[in-house]
C-alpha cells in the first residue's frame, strides 16, 4: 500500500488511507460489540504471548468496565452519524495501528517521504478507534456501497515493543472523557514518562488490588463508579494516599531502592496496617450499617498507617500483633463510625477536611504522633 513516512525525533511511523472494506479485513477486534438489530462483532481471541492485545483487552474487559449497553449505544451514535453525514467526513481523525512485526518500506526517489509499505501479515492490533471501526463495519454491512467510498486515515506503527504501543495507548486515551483515573493507575508503571514516585506508588496500589494475602483484595473499584459489584474505595483514591506517603518519603525511599521488591516491603507493611485494623474494629470492619471501610475513614487509616510505620515498620515478624496492640483503642470508639449521625460527629466542610479530622481523631486515640512530611 502506498504510505507516508514520518519522523519525529527517534520514531518512525507511517501514514496511509485504507478502503473501509480492506482495512476492516486487516484488524481484530478485542471487545465484543452489538448494534441495534441484535448483530454482533465477535471478540477475537487473545493470545496468551500477545502481551499488547492481553493488556489492551483487560483494560477494556476489565471487571465489566465497558458494559455492552455502553459499547452498543457509543457504536449506534457513531453508526448514525455515518448515515446522516454529508458534507462532513465520517472518519475525521485517524485510526492507530500497530503490528510487532517490520514492515518493509520503499520510498519514492523524489524526497517525499512517501512510498510502497508493505502490508503484515497478521491483523493490525487498534491502539484506539475500536468504536469507530466496529460501528463502519455496521455501516458497511446495512451501506455495502455508501462505505465503499469511505477511506479511512490511520497511523501505523510497526515493529515496536508491547510497551511502545501500551505507552501510545496511555498517551491517546489519557484525558478525562477517554479512559478514567483509576484506568491510568494501572498504566504509571507501563509508560517510561511517569514520575518514578509514581510506578513505586501505582505498584503498591496494583499489589493491594492483586495479592492474595490483602484485605483489600476483591474491594479496590478500578472502574470509577461503573462496578456492579460491592467495592470500599475507588483506586484513585487509593493510590492518591499511597502517593501522598511516597511522595513525601521520597528520599528514604529512593535511597533505599525502588524496584518492584522495594515497592513490595511497602505494600507489605500496608498489609499488616490493615490487618491489624480489621482485628481490632472486629464487626465494623466491612459492615455496611458503618462507616470504618467507607473511603474517608480508609484514607485517614492509611494516613495513620503512614505515621506508625515511619517509627515501627522494623522488625517485620509480628509486626501484626504489636500494631493490633498499638490500635487497641479503636475497639472503643467503633460506635462513633456508626452511618447515622456519623457527620455531625465528624463535622467538616468537606471530604478533605473530614479525612484530616479523622486521621487526627484516629492517631490521638491510638497514642500515634503524626509524621513530619516534607512540603507537598
Amino acid at each position: 500500500m502506498i504510505a507516508t513516512q514520518v519522523r519525529q525525533k527517534d520514531a518512525v511511523f507511517y501514514f496511509a488511507s485504507y478502503p473501509s472494506e480492506q482495512l476492516l479485513k486487516k484488524v481484530r477486534f478485542i471487545s465484543r460489540f452489538y448494534d441495534e438489530e441484535g448483530g454482533g462483532i465477535k471478540a477475537e481471541e487473545v493470545a496468551a504471548d500477545d502481551d499488547v492485545g492481553q493488556f489492551i483487552a483487560r483494560i477494556e474487559r476489565n471487571d465489566k468496565a465497558f458494559q455492552r449497553e455502553l459499547s452498543k449505544a457509543k457504536v449506534a451514535a457513531i453508526r448514525n452519524f455515518y448515515e446522516t453525514a454529508i458534507s462532513q467526513p465520517p472518519i475525521p481523525g485517524v485510526v492507530l495501528l500497530f503490528t510487532p512485526q517490520r514492515l518493509s518500506f520503499r520510498a519514492w526517489e523524489d524526497s517525499s517521504g512517501v512510498g510502497q509499505l508493505q502490508e503484515p501479515d497478521e491483523k493490525f492490533l487498534i491502539i484506539d478507534g475500536q468504536h469507530r471501526l466496529a460501528a463502519l463495519e455496521f455501516f458497511e454491512r446495512t451501506h455495502p456501497d455508501d462505505a465503499k467510498n469511505i477511506q479511512v486515515p490511520c497511523v501505523i506503527f510497526d515493529g515496536r515493543t508491547e510497551d511502545f504501543a501500551t505507552e501510545m495507548f496511555v498517551i491517546i486515551n489519557s484525558t478525562p472523557t477517554r479512559i478514567n483515573k483509576s484506568h491510568l493507575v494501572d498504566l504509571y508503571e507501563r509508560v517510561s514518562w511517569a514520575e518514578p514516585d509514581r510506578r513505586f506508588a501505582a505498584n503498591i496500589a496494583e499489589m493491594l488490588y492483586s495479592e492474595g494475602d490483602s484485605p483489600l483484595r476483591y474491594r479496590i473499584n478500578r472502574l470509577g463508579g461503573r462496578s456492579k459489584q460491592e467495592k470500599w474505595i475507588l483506586q484513585a483514591e487509593l493510590f492518591n494516599e499511597i502517593h501522598r506517603w511516597v511522595k513525601s518519603a521520597w528520599k528514604k525511599i529512593s535511597a533505599d531502592g525502588t524496584d518492584r521488591r522495594a515497592a513490595a516491603r511497602y505494600y507489605e507493611i500496608v498489609r499488616d496496617f490493615l490487618k491489624a485494623s480489621a482485628a481490632v474494629w472486629g464487626e465494623s470492619w466491612g459492615s455496611n450499617s458503618g462507616m470504618v471501610t467507607k473511603p474517608v475513614a480508609l484514607k485517614a487509616m492509611l494516613r495513620v498507617c503512614a505515621d506508625l510505620a515511619t517509627v515501627d515498620a522494623e522488625p517485620a515478624e509480628g509486626r501484626v500483633e504489636r500494631w493490633r496492640a498499638k490500635l487497641a483503642p479503636w475497639t472503643e470508639q467503633a460506635r462513633e463510625f456508626r452511618n447515622e449521625g456519623f457527620y455531625e460527629r465528624f463535622p467538616a466542610k468537606g471530604q478533605v477536611e473530614r479525612v484530616t479530622r479523622i486521621h487526627r481523631d484516629l492517631g490521638r486515640w491510638a497514642g500515634i504522633a503524626p509524621r513530619a512530611r516534607a512540603k507537598e
